[in-house]
């Protein structure tokens, strides 16, 4: 087996094991409950869970999707975090060429893993409640002053993440103001600052484009197929297309304009 394959395959184990902890954020922020001290345990009986019982992915295949001791049904949701967490790693890894031994790719990879991350549990809660809080816009913020700083020795490339800050934010920022809240989310204006810092000025707008498309594609259907609310949630799609331009957003710019050139 090649080193680069079994590089790829602990990315994938640290992927699902933190994808694990972010199936407590994803209850627990909106309950506002602790997420450091209390242990995990079941929603319907409050048993303590085991440690033998949070082995990701592991332990829901074993107890067949069952809680031990109540026998109640342990929400899919579960593996499918860790699932994504750990698929996400993995690919952006991949695309971005993070297996590598330059120092400042690799850090990249890293920063965008831990927004894939953050990205996750937000569209999960937005999805539900409407809201995103606003820890998990201040974590992809703090990403984005870290890739600033992986940056120091690139004036050209900072003045492109800081551009891209603002680039997107701002003009969200007065669509809330004008519509008082009901064009747009509070949240959403703070994601697209916090992201712009990472990504950059033409990955942000695109993902902002990307997050437009799909999310009305969706929405309809879901509205039509679903009867689902009319109120959309924003955040997932927003995440999706910060998502895309993470790995391949700098080609699909490149293939847009060459239609100009």
């Amino acid at each position: 087996m090649q080193f680069e394959t079994i590089l790829l395959i602990i990315i994938f184990v640290y992927g699902v094991i933190i994808g694990s902890f972010l199936n407590v954020l994803i209850y627990r922020l909106p309950l506002k409950e602790n997420i450091a001290t209390e242990r995990s345990h079941c929603m319907k009986c409050g048993n303590k869970i085991k440690w033998y019982d949070l082995v990701p992915l592991v332990s829901y295949i074993l107890l067949r999707g069952k809680c031990r001791h109540c026998k109640e049904k342990i929400s899919v949701q579960y593996p499918l975090v860790e699932l994504a967490n750990g698929i996400g790693y993995v690919w952006i890894f991949y695309a971005n060429g993070g297996i590598s031994t330059d120092i400042t790719v690799v850090v990249d990879s890293i920063l965008f893993c831990l927004c894939t991350s953050a990205l996750l549990v937000l569209s999960v809660i937005d999805w539900r409640t409407y809201e995103i809080p606003v820890q998990l816009n201040i974590f992809i913020l703090i990403t984005g002053i870290a890739r600033v700083i992986n940056y120091r020795n690139n004036s050209d490339e900072i003045i492109e993440l800081l551009i891209g800050m603002i680039a997107v934010s701002v003009p969200l920022l007065l669509l809330f103001y004008l519509t008082k809240g009901r064009g747009i989310g509070g949240g959403d204006v703070k994601l697209m600052a916090a992201a712009g810092l990472l990504v950059g000025v033409g990955n942000i707008v695109l993902a902002l484009v990307l997050g437009c498309v799909i999310g009305s594609i969706i929405h309809i259907a879901l509205m039509k197929i679903c009867k689902r609310d009319n109120v959309l949630a924003f955040g997932p799609y927003l995440s999706i297309g910060i998502f895309i331009t993470m790995l391949y957003g700098e080609q699909i710019i490149e293939w847009y304009m060459q239609f100009y050139s």
